[in-house]
């Protein structure tokens, strides 16, 4: 990414630019944008931190998006991210698997009260959804890794071991 300007007002395109075309905002890009912007690197990530568009660390190949707003907070989206998290073998603050397949997003809202609690699995959107419902649909995608994974083993044939 090369930046060729000096104005501060580009601060927010620039970061979206990158957040888009890598899936996140790595350190070198926040260092690139501080000299070509003339802003300090504790800016910018004050930037990145204040929105939570933006992400520090790689993302995972799947997203799995978990409503925590009011409306599925009450309908029990906590026991949703507990479940999937838990399924996932993520701990505390752990948002991306160590395999690097999945990362788990908790927004604020999707807009979908009506069909709380919602969950969004890579633009699958499931709402009136139970923590075994959200297993269920995390176990469905390991087992299709799983399944591609021994087809490239196998030269694309998969097993049935």
């Amino acid at each position: 990414m090369t930046v060729s300007t000096q104005d501060r007002s580009a601060l927010i395109p620039l970061l979206q630019q990158v957040q888009v075309e890598m899936g996140y905002v790595p350190k070198e890009a926040i260092d690139e944008i501080s000299v070509a912007l003339r802003v300090s690197t504790s800016e910018i990530f004050g930037v990145l931190t204040f929105y939570s568009q933006f992400r520090l660390n790689p993302t995972g190949k799947h997203m799995v998006k978990i409503c925590s707003g009011t409306a599925c907070h009450v309908r029990g989206a906590p026991l949703i991210i507990d479940a999937v998290e838990d399924e996932l073998g993520l701990t505390d603050g752990e948002e991306t698997t160590e395999d690097g397949e999945f990362t788990v997003e908790k927004v604020a809202c999707f807009g979908a009260c009506s069909l709380a609690p919602v969950i969004i699995i890579d633009e699958e959107t499931k709402g009136n959804i139970t923590p075994d419902q959200a297993r269920r649909m995390v176990r469905k995608i390991i087992k299709a890794i799983a399944k591609e994974s021994a087809a490239g083993k196998n030269g694309g044939e998969a097993t049935n071991e």
